[in-house]
């Protein structure tokens, strides 16, 4: 069985070096912390924690990679240096260098990692153009944020975009970003428990009832950490779709939400037995893929492990590790 990870972070290497030359011109500036480690601040003020060890050490990747039985890893940068605080010429340009990297580096291990795109969200029709020419030099997909600066994906004009990735046929990662934490999750790790599942679940449900999905039905969405809390919310969507003033609300979707469960694919990510069974149940085995999250804590260290202790056979172990994410990324 050749795994293949499709949550997984890297930054480039390159990238820092980029940054230490030419990062006042970006907007994006490197500053030194405690103990040797690094991190972003972007002109808007916004500050983000120290890149971690393992979101820059490729060897390192790959000794953990061989320990989890992953032979591929389809690679993303992290999206807390997304910057959609910049002006618009700027996050094109900071997304190009981030783009370029993380394909030289795929480019360097074609038989280890494949690589998604990002893009400047913040003007769709440069998002478009930077998508195609990514997609023609090599990603497999795009990763997006489940916010645009504050905004819910679903209420940000982006259909440039969308039909372009609807055109390239690739599929959409939506990855939370909270790099600046509600002061109720500052504490207990609360923004990574509570507050990233619910940016990823007001994402989804912003595309549902925005219509986007309909205007776009060809679109692929992979939902991180297991869809957020969309699956075990999903009565109360119906609910309030059924019950509610949709003039009142904006809903403008043209079925109820349980209808659009499976138009949308899962990550595995969630650490616990019975909820990757009742996904499975609810959504289908076809719909998830493995994912890990690499480098962070709350990633699964062991996500084939965790497949095997949730009970699922051989053959759906299968379906989820190499023959949805290989369908979906085109990687056969």
């Amino acid at each position: 069985m050749t795994a293949v990870d499709v949550h997984a972070h890297f930054v480039p290497p390159a990238v820092l070096d980029t940054l230490a030359s030419r990062g006042g011109e970006l907007g994006v500036t490197l500053v030194e912390r405690a103990a040797g480690t690094r991190c972003c601040r972007f002109d808007d003020g916004l500050e983000v924690r120290p890149f971690l060890p393992g979101l820059l050490d490729l060897d390192a990747r790959l000794a953990e990679m061989d320990g989890q039985r992953v032979g591929r890893q389809i690679l993303s940068v992290w999206t807390d240096i997304f910057g959609y605080g910049l002006d618009g010429a700027r996050c094109g340009t900071w997304h190009r260098i981030l783009n370029d990297g993380i394909a030289e580096l795929c480019a360097a291990r074609p038989e280890r990692f494949s690589w998604m795109a990002s893009a400047p969200l913040v003007d769709a029709a440069a998002a478009a153009r930077e998508l195609e020419r990514c997609v023609g030099d090599g990603a497999v997909g795009v990763i997006v944020t489940a916010n645009v600066d504050g905004r819910n994906l679903g209420e940000v004009p982006l259909d440039e975009f969308w039909s372009a990735c609807e055109t390239l046929d690739v599929p959409v990662f939506v990855h939370p970003s909270l790099p600046r934490p509600l002061p109720r999750a500052e504490k207990f790790s609360l923004n990574q428990t509570c507050a990233y599942t619910m940016d990823t679940t007001l994402a989804a449900g912003s595309m549902i009832l925005s219509g986007a999905l309909d205007r776009f039905p060809k679109l692929r969405l992979l939902l991180s950490h297991g869809g957020g809390n969309l699956p075990y919310l999903i009565g109360r969507f119906d609910r309030m779709h059924h019950a509610a003033d949709r003039d009142v609300t904006g809903d403008r979707a043209a079925h109820a939400p349980s209808a659009y469960l499976r138009r949308f694919l899962y990550d595995s990510i969630l650490h616990n037995r019975e909820a990757l069974q009742f996904l499975r149940d609810l959504v289908g085995i076809e719909r998830i893929l493995l994912g890990g999250d690499a480098p962070f804590p709350p990633g699964d260290p062991d996500p084939l492990g965790s497949l095997e202790k949730a009970g699922l056979d051989r053959q759906s172990i299968q379906t989820i590790a190499v023959t949805n994410p290989e369908r979906e990324y085109r990687l056969s």
